[in-house]
């Protein structure tokens, strides 16, 4: 399919190639970890540093694409994405995702500090080397081990503001990096059939529907003391306990229904309230930091 000529419709692909909505929660959690970090940040750098986390996400899912153009035009899910529906060839994603990563990085280290550009560096490379290229296609694990890139923002937030990192702040690393599982096995036990044309061994398809949906209980059992430790760190303060117990109330119930339901139903809704859960539970943190800091 030939690219479109209309300036407008290049832009939009572009935008699409930086996968806005994962950025947006990457930056949401980002903001979270610069929040609750103890310390101040000059507004202009903090507002910096969320623009680089938010760029080198996006760099990173554009690269992301370009090296996945050949399963995502046989997932349903995916087909329409700006490379394999031709709207964008490969080579440009390519440079569009290195060039932005590049000077995310380097702007990173410049204005803000090196260890927080080292930092989304290691995010970045990550994402692409670690899981893209290595994991994702090899491994039914390819969600939890790579899960840790998504688990990051956070961090990097916390170390723009202190310059090191505590128990604290990988407590936030944690909460994302275990929420994962259950959150994307949650969405490829409906979408079982697009990983299995695909080629991409994804728990469901290698082990089965019914061991995906008793590792979405064992996970989301193990996210509840998981999601806690912030609170435990100092982190949040009671409206943040309050919250997550309430959360990890619901979290549980459909997770023990997706254990227990063979449909896709239970399923498709704990994957839609797991997103929910994570941007709460991170507005929890920040709320919780502020009437904190106001008493």
């Amino acid at each position: 399919m030939a690219a479109p000529s209309g300036g407008e419709g290049r832009v939009r692909d572009y935008v699409a190639l930086l996968k806005p909505r994962v950025m947006s929660l990457v930056v949401f959690t980002g903001l979270a970890g610069m929040v609750v970090a103890p310390g101040h940040l000059n507004p202009v750098i903090a507002a910096t540093a969320l623009i680089c986390i938010a760029v080198g996400a996006g760099a990173a899912g554009a690269i992301n694409m370009w090296y996945d153009a050949d399963i995502d035009a046989v997932m349903s899910r995916t087909r329409h994405r700006p490379v394999p529906s031709g709207r964008i060839a490969p080579g440009e994603a390519l440079g569009f995702g290195a060039t932005f990563a590049t000077g995310a990085v380097l702007l990173m280290g410049l204005a803000v500090s090196v260890a927080a550009g080292l930092l989304l560096a290691v995010t970045v490379c990550f994402y692409v080397f670690v899981y893209t290229m290595w994991l994702k296609r090899r491994t039914p694990q390819n969600i939890v081990i790579g899960g840790a890139a998504g688990a990051f923002p956070p961090l990097i937030g916390w170390v723009a503001v202190t310059g090191n990192v505590s128990l604290a702040a990988i407590s936030l690393f944690l909460l994302i990096f275990f929420w994962t599982p259950p959150h994307f096995w949650a969405l490829a036990l409906y979408r079982s059939g697009d990983y299995q044309r695909a080629g991409v061994p994804m728990m469901p398809v290698v082990a089965g529907q019914k061991k995906t949906r008793r590792q979405i209980l064992i996970y989301s059992l193990l996210l509840v003391p998981v999601s806690l430790a912030p609170w435990w760190f100092g982190l949040g303060g009671p409206l943040y306990l309050v919250g997550a117990l309430v959360l990890n109330a619901v979290l549980l119930a459909l997770a023990v229904r997706v254990e227990r339901e063979t449909g896709e139903r239970a399923a498709r809704q704990l994957f839609a309230f797991s997103i929910l859960y994570l941007f709460l539970l991170f507005a929890l943190l920040l709320v919780g930091t502020g009437l904190a800091g106001v008493g």
